[in-house]
Parts: C-alpha cells; structure tokens; sequence
C-alpha cells in the first residue's frame, strides 16, 4: 500500500478453535466500537472453526497454511521447518497486502507463523511489526510462549499461566475477552424472557447443562440419570445435549420440566434462564459463565495437560463454583450435591457474586486500547517514514 494511509490496520490471529475464536473477535469489535474506521483482518486455517464465525461478524478472513506443533517426535516434527516457513511466507503476503500496524495473537496453529512473519522471521529484511499477544489459559500453548519473547505486550487472563515478555517479567493480567453482549448482560433482567424463550416456569431454579459445541456424554448421561430426583426437587432442566448426540428423558414434572436441545444458539438467554450450570471449563466457558455471574460445577475434560482444571480453580477458590472430575460425575453426585446446592437460593446468592468477582467484563476493552495505542504509533512511524522519502 502505498501513499497516505489514515486507517489503522490490525490483524488479530486466533483460529481452529472457539476458544482461540472468540477472545479475537470480541478485541475486534471492541476495537471496530472505540475506533469504527479501523480496518480489522482475521488470520485463519481452511480447518478451522473460524470459516463460518469469523465472516458471520462481518471480518475479512485471510487463510494460511496451518502449523500444528507436535508434542512427541513423529514425522511432523520433521516436517516442521518446512510448514513453518511456507506458512510465514504466506502470513507476510497478506501482513504486507493489508499493511499491518499492529498483530494481536491468541495461540493456536495460526499464532506462530504470524508471530514470526510480523517480527521479520527469516525475511528480516521487512520491517518489524508490533506484536500483542494474549494468553486465555491458565497453561500457555507453545505458540505464545515462543511469541512471547517477541511481543510488544504480553497479557494474560490469569496469573502463572507461563507466558512472560523479553525482560522475564509476567503477563500483565487482564482476564479473558468475552463478546460484548455477555460484558453488558443484565442476567436477571433477561429472566424472564430467556425462561420464557425456553419454555421454562417463571419459579423454581433452573440448571443449566452443556458440554461445548459437540456435547459432552459424561454431562448427558449424568443429569439425565439424576432427572427424576431433579424434577421431585422442582428444578427445571436446559440441557445442550450436542447435535450429534440423543437425549431421551422422561418427563417426571410438568411444573419443573426437563429441555433437551442439541445446540443453545441463543447462550446469553441460557445464561439468563439458569440459576447454575454444570459444563467444560475450557477457558472461554469459565470467562463467560464467570462474566455473568453464574454458579458452576466445572467438570474438567478428563484429557489434556489439565489446564481445564487450572482455569475453574480461580473462580473456585472465589467461591463461585465447585469441580468434579469427569468420572466422579454420576447421576448420585448430581442428585447428593447438584440437587442440594440449587435448592439452597442463599448459597446460590453467594456463589454467584464470588463468580462475577472473578470475571473480566472489561478484558476487551481494556486490549482494545492497548492495540490501539501501539497501532497508532505505528502507523505514525510508517508514515514519517514516507515522508522523509
């Protein structure tokens, strides 16, 4: 691009996964809200979840080739080298093609080759564009840990996670970006609309089941087990039992009735309805659920590196909510400690503000006017620059 350029530029790469997704998108709109004319470039993969989610939002999408990083010697750690560099080539096209001020990054398959690609990589030659990146989990992924030592700014959600900048120092912490219509949600507000939107009574407390996108059978098999004794205790049931997966209950109650949907598209009027929920702690599912002061038990998926644990401790140790693990969860665990917690409202009253006491309704502004500014005196750079040709 050449000549005077008046808009800022930022490329946000955040893609495979949701939760790699979401925080990037609500930057971008915190960003597009505080400064409407900055031109926002979304990186991803063609795999990725971000094909149908970042266009949705209304963000030019830009793909190149993914670099998932082996954790054990495998033939792809061999083939490693040569992904990374025909994927850093390919970043710095479409970093030069939008004329990039400033990279904000995630993690994920997308986030190395854009780290490197931004601070030169091997074309060292091109100029160095500031980089910020943003670490959601409570165990940093490979990709920001090496961007990390790059980055301008280094944020984090929480404290420990492993991600520090070039003088050794830790992240700034700033919790978890969540989409704007969950850092402005009016919870009981939307109640009665959001019970009503479900089918729910207008009384009684409600429990909210989900396991991501896909479902989680362990969360299907143990509340739908436990559905009589739910409904003689008259809580009401919203369950998004995955689109792949049935769900058959029987109706024990018509006063205290059991939903079973494969998919919650609506999930801020399922948030509303509920007075706890049983879900993931995947760290955007803790963000939001925290954000909107909802009680939980966090039921850490039972593989990984255990970082699904590590991102429900905080809100734990707040008293916002309580962990089993996935095995421990059982029909009996729901009917002895679930069904107990939901009818006791003084304790849901008190787990419900150590969660909102955890949650970050601000992350995404706050980053947003940290990318901002450190755009904005690139872009001031680059255009002395032009000048003094």
């Amino acid at each position: 691009m050449s000549g005077n350029k008046s808009a800022l530029s930022v490329v946000v790469a955040g893609g495979g996964t949701a939760g790699h997704i979401e925080p990037a998108l609500a930057v971008a709109d915190a960003v597009k809200a505080a400064q409407p004319d900055t031109r926002i470039t979304a990186l991803g993969t063609a795999r990725g979840l971000e094909t149908t989610l970042v266009p949705a939002r209304g963000y030019t999408l830009e793909l190149i080739p993914p670099v998932p990083l082996p954790r054990k010697p495998t033939m792809d750690l061999v083939k490693l080298p040569t992904r990374i560099l025909a994927s850093v080539r390919k970043t710095r096209e479409v970093l030069d093609s939008v004329d990039a001020d400033v990279i904000v990054g995630f993690g994920g398959y997308v986030a190395l080759p854009a780290y490197l690609a931004a601070r030169g990589g091997v074309l060292r030659r091109r100029r160095k564009i500031p980089i910020v990146i943003h670490e959601a989990n409570a165990s940093a992924g490979i990709a920001n840990k090496i961007g990390a030592c790059l980055a301008t700014r280094v944020l984090a959600a929480v404290p420990g996670s492993g991600v520090k900048n070039r003088g050794d120092q830790d992240a700034e912490i700033v919790g978890i970006p969540v989409r704007a219509s969950i850092a402005n949600f009016d919870r009981a507000g939307l109640r009665s609309q959001a019970r009503e939107y479900f089918g729910l009574p207008q009384d009684g407390p409600v429990l909210l089941v989900f396991g991501g996108s896909q479902g989680a059978k362990s969360l299907n098999d143990a509340v739908s087990g436990a559905a009589e004794e739910l409904a003689k205790a008259g809580i009401s049931v919203l369950h998004a039992h995955g689109p792949k997966n049935s769900l058959e209950v029987t109706q024990y109650s018509e006063t205290a009735p059991y939903v079973a949907v494969p998919y919650l598209s609506r999930m801020d009027l399922a948030y509303a309805a509920a007075d706890a929920t049983i879900c993931r702690s995947g760290a955007m599912t803790v963000a939001e659920v925290s954000a909107v002061g909802l009680p939980a038990v966090y039921v850490p998926l039972p593989h990984g590196n255990g970082e699904q644990e590590l991102n429900a401790k905080p809100v734990v140790a707040a008293g916002g909510a309580i962990i089993v693990s996935d095995n421990e969860l059982t029909p009996t665990f729901v009917a002895g400690t679930v069904v107990p917690m939901l009818s006791d409202s003084a304790r849901l009253d008190k787990m419900s503000s150590g969660a909102a006491n955890v949650g970050h309704r601000t992350a995404a502004t706050e980053i947003a006017r940290i990318v901002l500014d450190i755009a904005a005196k690139e872009n001031a750079v680059q255009e002395n620059a032009r000048g003094n040709r």
